[in-house]
């Protein structure tokens, strides 16, 4: 079902020899598959959001700063193209560590021999995302088959966690995935996620092409529904996981912790262990990225006429705030559903997730 490019976020052309992405900027009314050509057009990609989610970021950072090394694979260059991409999105821990492995690969080999294996290592990174994100799926579907549900499983999601997010599969979407491949009768709620509505725009087309039943819902919806006993649970994604159990997201998935703690509703984050920053001790260290107040001021869309147009939403002058991202305390979280398995959401939990990493 995910083997096929259909599924697929991030793909390497071999006759250009170069990488491709969907340019997520103009879904849902356009599926447009853009070559990344150049150091500026990897920078662009992230920083405008045509690839975004914690682990496509961090994938295709990697094949960018690949690409800086085939054209300067001194050491000069290779610390000045890590900082260009590291600089493009501050909240995405996979972005760091992406840039930190491809590094670790080649700095110390000749300079001649650099580019070809920070190629191989980028190519390890999206394969490997690819078997990490569906063992993510596994896991939580042991999670999903636990709970006592009526003829539908009925999950609610915020923003994009799917395939759109990673290269194939998804983290918070891919139990969903698996559960609906092994027959289980599964629906979604899908939040719009305001102001750049990942949700409707993405969530919703990724669900209906892999033939996922959905409907989309006002964000201001979501606590009536779980409080009306809608919802069997919630899932989300994760970009930065502090190392006590701090959940860092889109905006809005705090709020709908909250409204899961008040009624009774497993909320689980799923995220592979590269999103965990074992620097950080607590979400209050994590930055949050504050993003142009006109996402919140306009909104685009399709006229009667079938064509893109931007619209104005407040009156002029109007000012606005732009967090792209809250923090969810750990207390809030039933379990961290990872490629290693769930985990207790906690010092105790992560240090557990740990020691199964590194084969303690």
């Amino acid at each position: 079902m995910f083997s096929t490019d259909e599924l697929c976020s991030l793909r390497w052309d071999p006759v250009s020899e170069k990488v491709e992405i969907i340019d997520q900027t103009l879904l849902p009314h356009t599926l447009r598959w853009c070559h990344l050509d150049s150091m500026e057009a990897f920078c662009h990609a992230i920083s405008s959001m045509q690839v975004r989610g914690a682990p496509l970021i961090g994938v295709t950072a990697a094949f960018g700063l690949a690409h800086a090394l085939a054209e300067d694979a001194s050491d000069k260059n290779l610390a000045d193209a890590a900082a260009t991409l590291l600089a493009t999105r501050p909240t995405a821990v996979n972005l760091r560590w992406a840039l930190e492995e491809i590094s670790s690969e080649v700095r110390n080999l000749p300079v001649v021999e650099r580019a070809r294996a920070a190629l191989e290592k980028a190519h390890a990174l999206r394969a490997e995302d690819i078997a990490n994100c569906e063992r993510i799926g596994d896991n939580g579907l042991r999670l999903l088959q636990e709970l006592e549900v009526g003829d539908c499983l009925n999950i609610m999601t915020h923003c994009n966690a799917g395939w759109l997010a990673a290269v194939q599969w998804g983290t918070a979407l891919a139990p969903v995935y698996k559960a609906h491949a092994s027959g289980v009768p599964v629906h979604v709620w899908v939040s719009e996620t305001r102001p750049r509505n990942q949700g409707m725009n993405l969530t919703a087309w990724e669900l209906q092409r892999a033939g996922v039943p959905c409907t989309i819902v006002a964000d201001n919806s979501c606590g009536q529904l779980m409080r009306q006993g809608r919802v069997d649970c919630v899932i989300v994604g994760s970009d930065r996981t502090a190392a006590n159990g701090d959940v860092c997201n889109k905006i809005g998935t705090y709020l709908k912790a909250l409204a899961a703690q008040a009624s009774d509703i497993p909320f689980y984050v799923a995220l592979p262990e590269s999103t965990i920053d074992w620097e950080c001790p607590a979400g209050e260290q994590i930055p949050i990225e504050e993003r142009d107040a006109a996402e919140v001021l306009t909104i685009a869309g399709l006229d009667a006429g079938g064509d893109l147009r931007e619209v104005n939403l407040a009156a002029a002058h109007s000012q606005a705030l732009n967090p792209a991202f809250d923090v969810t305390p750990s207390d809030l979280v039933g379990a961290l559903i990872t490629e290693h398995g769930n985990f207790e959401a906690s010092v105790k939990g992560l240090q557990q997730l740990r020691a199964v990493v590194k084969g303690v």
